[in-house]
């Protein structure tokens, strides 16, 4: 039983269609059919999609995830729908479209909607559904007042760094790399980095917004307002991921920029004038308190560490000197 349909105008740099949407009833649910793009780079082919038992799941600044299932085989898939404002650049879907590895979220298809409002316009993608996040899991040990096993640890971040030296190896940096963005499958253990919603093409020598990235997890970096950063950002966020899972906390937490940046004065120290140029030629920002550098294992607990195990973590530009690539086989990014 058809019970309605509309047409939806959408444009973007993938051309101009038409794409009709139309909702059916059939054995009692309600089944959405949509005319979606193969999401495969170079493809340019169109098919018909439907799905149903469409729930929200998540929702933010971005706009809203839903869980659904495809009708042609019931697989699950997550729905990403992205309200495509004009003032801003969304490089999400030309990213995605080239991405092809396994421990990142796979997109399958993609079309657009419109809203209720005029010329209100979403960004529809199709995604492979993975139902846990290392923030869930890392969260789950914590209510139990237990450590995450260790192996856990380990499997996860290599997984992590696999999939950035896949995107940097192609010039692109995610820029944010948080817990909540980083998928699990409890039953396989796999892990898929999620959410290119603020990833980007680093061209050299090309100015880049500083305010990007979660704060906990943002590199000194961005909190010096440098423009001019590259992929270390990602490995510096990734890096505080590790820290976070193996201390059960948050490693640098701060209610602000000026609050986190103390936090991470307190553990590696004030950094010198020089590292700070480095960073942002162009700061003129508050005077940085002075302090030195501390045993992290003995500013903040570690479940995991006994007196021969420590974090090695040697300063404010370690990140900038190892790659994606080799973090994950480095012992100083795990525990020695």
């Amino acid at each position: 039983m058809m019970y309605a349909f509309r047409y939806c105008a959408a444009h973007s740099r993938e051309g101009m269609n038409k794409q009709l949407l139309t909702c059916s009833l059939k054995g009692g649910k309600q089944v959405t059919t949509v005319v979606a793009s193969v999401a495969a780079d170079g493809v340019d082919q169109q098919v018909e999609v439907s799905y149903f038992d469409q729930k929200v799941i998540g929702n933010g600044s971005f706009g809203v995830v839903f869980l659904a299932k495809l009708s042609t085989n019931n697989e699950m898939v997550a729905i990403k729908k992205v309200l495509q404002d004009k003032r801003f650049k969304n490089r999400e879907l030309q990213i995605m479209r080239k991405l092809n590895h396994p421990n990142i979220v796979k997109l399958k298809y993609f079309f657009y909607s419109t809203g209720e409002k005029k010329d209100e316009l979403y960004l529809n993608l199709i995604l492979e559904y993975v139902p846990e996040t290392v923030y869930r899991v890392a969260r789950h040990y914590s209510k139990q007042r237990q450590a995450i096993p260790l192996i856990y640890v380990k499997l996860y971040m290599y997984q992590l760094f696999r999939s950035l030296a896949y995107i940097h190896g192609i010039g692109i940096c995610h820029r944010d790399i948080k817990p909540q963005n980083l998928l699990i499958d409890p039953e396989s253990g796999v892990l898929k980095l999620c959410d290119f919603g603020s990833a980007k093409y680093l061209v050299k020598n090309e100015p880049n917004v500083s305010y990007i990235c979660s704060r906990y997890y943002r590199a000194p970096e961005l909190i010096f307002g440098a423009t001019n950063y590259t992929n270390s950002i990602d490995v510096w966020s990734a890096g505080t991921v590790m820290a976070e899972l193996l201390l059960g906390q948050p490693i640098f937490p701060g209610d602000s920029g000026v609050d986190q940046l103390v936090e991470i004065i307190k553990v590696l120290g004030t950094p010198t004038k020089e590292q700070i140029q480095s960073m942002n030629p162009n700061y003129k920002g508050i005077q940085i308190p002075s302090n030195k550098s501390s045993p992290l294992d003995e500013s903040v607990p570690c479940p995991h560490a006994s007196r021969s195990d420590r974090f090695d973590i040697a300063d404010h530009r370690v990140h900038a000197h190892v790659e994606a690539n080799s973090a994950s086989g480095v012992p100083a990014y795990v525990l020695r």
